[in-house]
């Protein structure tokens, strides 16, 4: 089926994103105005594939040190490939366009490990990605890898979102945040005179999706209603809230080799906390005023004028979670991503897509300003089709 007249004049690109929360692959196919300018791209296709539950244990297992990793990670890396490719697959069916008409496919990769600028200056962060694989797979050119150019620049290599969100929910004259809620949050600050800021701000969804496994066996609490139904326990919220990377200025990132269970242990330990069933649920409800609390303290903090925060990522389902943060920051309107025209679920894919497209318009990708990066830098490598 041909595009629309308007459209078939317009660059298509994919964005595949697999995001902290190990819960799969969201994948958009989106349509992008001729040339280099900025315009706000137009969504044509969201495609989503889950994990098999296999897979999902093999990606949390790779956050940390285990035996034989080159070998596990290699073949779990071809693994989240394959899914990539049948989210592709899907995009285009749903589009109805042909794959010559896609210009790049940008791929993020399963992050397992994320330490910039430690043990020799540049640090390292580390995505499973197989690009040549893709490219066979999919058959259409692959742009991935994506974060490492930045800290070769001296940069953080995230949050990498901060430019599509000014380009898609900035508002001339008006303060206005975004708040990632997935596996980490990260925060993009777009005040009223341009100046874009971004970081990561806290644990987002990791710890209750972690905490909801090990007590209920499911992989998130639905809505929050279980945390919703516990009361939260002061001291171990003032323990959380104690992590010194809280407090550090940015440009800052993280992942889930800060908090991570053993994190949470160690916390419910030095506050006498047990974790027996009848306590659990008011552990996760302190875990989701903690990760409300993080991303207001932060906002507060950096933008105190803001008067709008857009959330997305999957937390922006989790009610309970927006109802503490409505709590916390009285005076801020927050909604969600749909309210201006993005589900919440595809915001992450569509900037993956923006910059596959900035990378083969030979635009810079990240912002110095969020990265701490020496300057702008090109972000990707090619694989062709």
């Amino acid at each position: 089926m041909p595009l629309p007249p308007r459209q078939a004049a317009m660059d298509c690109c994919i964005g595949l994103m697999s995001g902290t929360s190990l819960d799969g692959v969201d994948g958009v196919l989106a349509a992008f105005a001729a040339g280099p300018e900025a315009a706000a791209p137009q969504i044509l296709a969201h495609a989503h594939a889950g994990f098999d539950p296999a897979l999902r244990t093999t990606l949390l297992a790779l956050n940390r040190s285990g035996p034989d990793e080159l070998h596990t990670a290699a073949l779990a890396a071809n693994a989240v490939m394959r899914v990539y490719a049948r989210v592709i697959d899907d995009l285009v069916a749903a589009a109805g366009i042909s794959r010559r008409r896609i210009r790049a496919v940008g791929a993020h990769g399963q992050t397992v490990r994320h330490r910039p600028q430690e043990f020799d200056g540049n640090g390292y962060t580390l995505q499973l990605v197989n690009g040549a694989l893709l490219a066979e797979l999919g058959g259409i050119d692959v742009v991935c890898d994506f974060r490492s150019r930045d800290l070769a620049a001296g940069g953080q290599g995230a949050p990498l979102v901060p430019a599509v969100h000014a380009a898609l929910f900035g508002e001339a004259g008006r303060a206005v945040a975004v708040l990632n809620l997935g596996g980490i949050a990260n925060l993009t600050l777009l005040p009223a005179d341009g100046q874009v800021q971004g970081f990561d701000c806290g644990p987002g969804n990791a710890l209750l999706d972690h905490w909801c496994g090990r007590h209920l066996g499911l992989p998130f609490d639905d809505g929050g209603r279980w945390a919703a139904g516990g009361r939260v326990d002061p001291a171990l919220l003032q323990r959380l809230l104690a992590e010194p990377f809280l407090e550090r200025a940015p440009p800052k990132s993280t992942g889930r080799d800060l908090f991570n269970p053993a994190w949470l242990d160690a916390a419910l330990a030095s506050t006498g906390t047990a974790a027996a069933p009848r306590l659990a649920q008011d552990v996760q409800a302190t875990l989701a005023q903690f990760s409300a609390c993080a991303a207001a303290d932060a906002l507060r903090r950096h933008l105190p004028a803001a008067s709008r925060l857009l959330v997305c990522g999957g937390g922006a389902a989790n009610a309970d979670l927006l109802e503490r943060l409505q709590a916390l920051l009285p005076g801020v309107a927050i909604a969600d991503t749909a309210s201006r025209g993005v589900p919440p679920q595809q915001v992450e894919a569509l900037a993956f897509a923006w910059l596959a497209r900035a990378f083969v318009e030979r635009q810079p990708g990240n912002l110095p300003a969020v990265t701490g990066a020496r300057g702008p830098r090109i972000l990707g490598a090619l694989y062709p089709a």
